[in-house]
Formats: structure tokens, sequence, C-alpha cells
């Protein structure tokens, strides 16, 4: 059985947090059309946009 290597090539996106009126911080990334999520502290924020940003890379390549 044949093994396929995935080489990744490490990316750095801008990130814009913005603070919501609820609270907490809206994030998006520009580069990336309709990525919008949210996080309660700056730092859950940071988490979410990581997380984010891999779900939709990692969709752009199964979509090719």
């Amino acid at each position: 059985m044949a093994k396929k290597l995935l080489h990744l090539k490490e990316y750095f996106y801008t990130v814009i947090y913005k603070p919501a009126k609820e609270g907490g911080y809206e994030v998006t990334v520009p580069v990336l059309p309709g990525l919008v999520t949210y996080g309660r502290t700056l730092e859950e924020a940071r988490k979410m946009a990581k997380d984010a940003i891999r779900c939709y890379t990692e969709g752009l390549l199964k979509e090719k």
C-alpha cells in the first residue's frame, strides 16, 4: 500500500480583532473571505482564529 506524504508550508495571516459591543472580540481574516469567529477573551479569540484558519484552509485543499 503506497503512502502519500503531505508537505505543508507555513503561512502567516493578518488577523483583525475587533471589540464586540456585547463583550469579547470578533475576529476576521481579510484574505480569507467569509471567515469570522469570536472569542470571549483575547486569548480565546486567538485560539478560535487559529482553528478557523486551519479549518478554512483544509476546506480549500479538499475542494482544490
